[in-house]
């Protein structure tokens, strides 16, 4: 299966993107389809051995849509100048048009050429003549409402198009009799309506836009940090070319003050890194030869020359911005009640029409009542307030999240962070910063501490535990070289085996012991540097043990007051560790965790997990995305620490890209208010279409409460703008 992002035009409402997606969904070799109408992509996994690209293009346009090739985080421009010009020139027409119109109704002063009833024949001309720029204006509307009646999917342009074209022909019939000299027809123009329905149609399109494009400002902010043009080396000589043109392996400069243009290993200098919009800490770690460097980062104080690995797509920044546009492309839960009803709100709204129409004329209203009447039902049901209710909001809160280093992989995330009642924390890496030093060296051997350290430390460097990092920081503090391995064999849960001069070391906890059959003697000194709050670490030469090595962590920052909020909040807060019982308890009862499971291996965690779902628990796994990857795809939200640039290969749901453990709090309380916001939104939309038909259609007329087509298209505006407006108290929140 392959998967593909197109840019979609053409898209109004929920009907369209629902219409789409129904119909992309039905074709042979789609395994599945979203659309997002916010965003305005497709997202298709597709069998490549029976479609490719060009034939998705044509199933779009079958649909009755355009598609403008495949979609580009980079391409999220905003409203041009030219459309800026052109609405105001509109709003200054249809201001013109108002007073031909209406200006005597109001007591405006008047010219005696523009009078309906002393000079209909020219009134009727200017009014016909100040319409037509209106119908260039909304030829969008008129072409894509017929287009999506044709392939039978209407939308919100179809019930637009329909009751223009209505108003105009109607207008038409009465200007032919005007010219005849049956003046009295002059009441029965309405050109002036299907010229402002458009135009606020266009108005709501203005602000809808305006809102869309705040709601991808995270996404622009970091497709921006990497920089536009990188210097590279060549024969020695620097070079500036722009970033689409560094390859992998070429030897990129970056200087004081300059952006790393891409990912990559450092090969010359040193240099503090400010990494904050990657990993959230407000130091600037110092890096140097054999380190990684990510994109965006700034150099503030060294000259280094790094090799490109990571380019293009491949970025660390890339695939943030990847994860977090996918994210919107999936659908909550909750938004399906939207689109089902959506689904059959455009049919409905039709059949209401022509119902309606049918009944005045029946009950003797008039011809002239009943195509008001029609016209009114059709502009005033809009579905773009209840299309825009639930997708805007998860497109808002997924930006939110990603701003403050939350990267979540699906959109039902946002729905089920709230539900979870139990959180279960790994220990190294997670609770703690996995920035191990080594505390305490138990020697028994006749080999001097540093070269002790120096096998266990060659050995260790080929590992990707927080515990073997221990070790190779302690060599480069001491200026130890690392020798050279044979054999090197890691075993998960249990430790890692090498050779070194024909010698075999096996290094590991108490439990690669007992795999390997050794007697273990040393269980008191285990349980005494155990209770300082250290993982323990055996290093046997020859199957003899020759040291114990206690490694010390540090307690991420935040982390009680963590888990005194969630306490706080009746969420059950469980450590999962594979690390002795000893040391799990120390760390548990510094931060506030009763319930502790240690010596559990990262296979069993899974079954951990698994049996506290069965429990009738929602649970959240944090882990370091790493031996923690069958416990985080278990769970019910799986959220990883991720400081790196490996932000693909992670098992999880959410991966948090700061080092800030506060965020889990962020996430529930995102997913809290985006819920709230969602169901307001649906209410909202819900309540007017409700209140709106009705009034529509004449039944509170003897109330002496009626409506006409401009003040349905005027009212079908405030209700999108009102769920727009309700959607964006997301972003002026505070809280985060």
């Amino acid at each position: 299966m392959k998967k593909i992002i197109l840019a979609i035009d053409g898209m109004t409402c929920s009907a369209c993107s629902n219409g789409l997606e129904k119909y992309l969904n039905k074709q042979t070799g789609i395994s599945e389809a979203f659309v997002n109408l916010v965003m305005a992509n497709a997202s298709i996994e597709y069998d490549e051995n029976i479609l490719n690209q060009k034939k998705i293009e044509q199933f779009v346009k079958e649909a009755g849509f355009k598609s403008l090739g495949l979609f580009s985080e980079t391409n999220l421009e905003g409203q041009t100048k030219s459309e800026k010009v052109k609405f105001f020139v509109f709003l200054i027409l249809s201001i013109i048009l108002m007073y031909v119109s209406m200006g005597h109704m109001l007591g405006l002063p008047s010219f005696d050429f523009l009078n309906m009833h002393t000079n209909p024949i020219s009134y009727t001309i200017i009014l016909f003549l100040l319409t037509i720029p209106f119908l260039f204006y909304g030829f969008d509307i008129l072409k894509n409402g017929y287009k999506n009646l044709i392939h039978k999917t209407p939308n919100m342009d179809t019930l637009v198009g329909i009751g223009v074209i209505s108003s105009l022909l109607y207008s038409f019939y009465s200007m032919y009799f005007i010219f005849q000299g049956n003046h009295h027809h002059v009441e029965n123009l309405y050109f002036e309506s299907a010229a402002i329905v458009i135009f606020f149609i266009k108005l709501g399109r203005y602000l809808d836009r305006i809102s869309k494009d705040k709601t991808k400002d995270a996404i622009q902010k970091l497709v921006k940090i990497t920089p536009q043009f990188a210097v590279i080396k060549v024969d020695g000589i620097e070079k500036q070319v722009t970033i689409d043109e560094v390859k992998k392996g070429d030897t990129v400069i970056s200087k004081p003050g300059e952006k790393i243009a891409v990912d990559g290993e450092i090969i010359l200098g040193k240099a503090h890194l400010d990494e904050a919009f990657i990993t959230g800490e407000s130091k600037k770690p110092s890096k140097t030869v054999g380190e990684k460097v990510i994109a965006g980062s700034i150099n503030y104080d060294g000259y280094l020359e790094y090799r490109a690995e990571k380019i293009g797509k491949d970025s660390t920044i890339s695939e943030i911005v990847r994860l977090v546009i996918e994210a919107t492309n999936t659908k909550a839960p909750i938004a399906k009640v939207a689109d089902t009803v959506s689904g059959y709100f455009v049919p409905a709204v039709m059949l209401i029409a022509l119902f309606t129409f049918l009944a005045y004329l029946i009950l003797g209203y008039g011809f002239n009542s009943a195509i008001v009447t029609f016209v009114t039902i059709l502009v005033v049901a809009c579905p773009c307030s209840l299309g825009l209710a639930t997708p805007l909001a998860i497109v808002v809160s997924e930006g939110l999240c990603a701003s403050n280093g939350i990267l979540i992989k699906k959109s039902e995330i946002l729905e089920n962070a709230l539900k979870t009642n139990t959180v279960v924390f790994d220990k190294t890496g997670t609770l703690t910063y996995g920035t191990l030093k080594i505390a305490e060296v138990i020697n028994y051997s006749d080999i001097p501490k540093d070269d002790l350290l120096q096998l266990v430390g060659s050995i260790e460097s080929k590992s990707t535990h927080p515990i073997g990092k221990a070790f190779v920081d302690y060599l480069t503090e001491n200026n130890l070289e690392l020798l050279s391995v044979d054999n090197f064999e890691n075993i998960a849960g249990l430790g890692v085996i090498g050779k070194i001069n024909s010698q075999d070391f096996i290094l590991g906890n108490h439990k690669i012991l007992s795999a390997n059959n050794i007697e273990n003697t040393h269980l008191d000194e285990e349980k005494v540097l155990a209770s300082k709050g250290n993982s323990i670490v055996y290093v046997v030469k020859d199957s003899q043990i020759i040291a114990l090595i206690g490694v010390n962590d540090l307690i991420r920052e935040n982390c009680k007051e963590v888990i005194s909020l969630l306490s706080k909040n009746n969420i059950e807060t469980i450590m999962l560790t594979g690390d002795k019982k000893e040391t799990a308890e120390k760390i548990a009862s510094d931060i506030g965790i009763t319930n502790v499971m240690a010596d559990v291996l990262p296979a069993k965690k899974a079954a951990v997990i698994k049996q506290l779902k069965s429990d009738g628990k929602f649970v959240m796994m944090c882990g370091d995305g790493i031996n923690d990857s069958p416990a985080l795809a278990s769970s019910d939200i799986g959220v990883s620490f991720n400081s790196g640039t490996d932000i693909a290969s992670d098992a999880s749901d959410v991966i948090l890209t700061t080092n800030n453990l506060h965020r889990i709090i962020d996430l529930m309380s995102i997913s809290k208010k985006t819920i709230r916001i969602i169901k307001q939104n649906l209410f909202w939309a819900f309540f007017y279409n409700c209140l709106m038909i009705p009034i529509s259609m004449g039944i509170l007329s003897p109330l002496g409460i009626t409506i006409t087509p401009m003040l349905a298209s005027f009212a079908m505006v405030i209700s999108s703008f009102t769920v727009i407006l309700n959607t964006l108290r997301l972003r002026a929140s505070s809280d985060y």
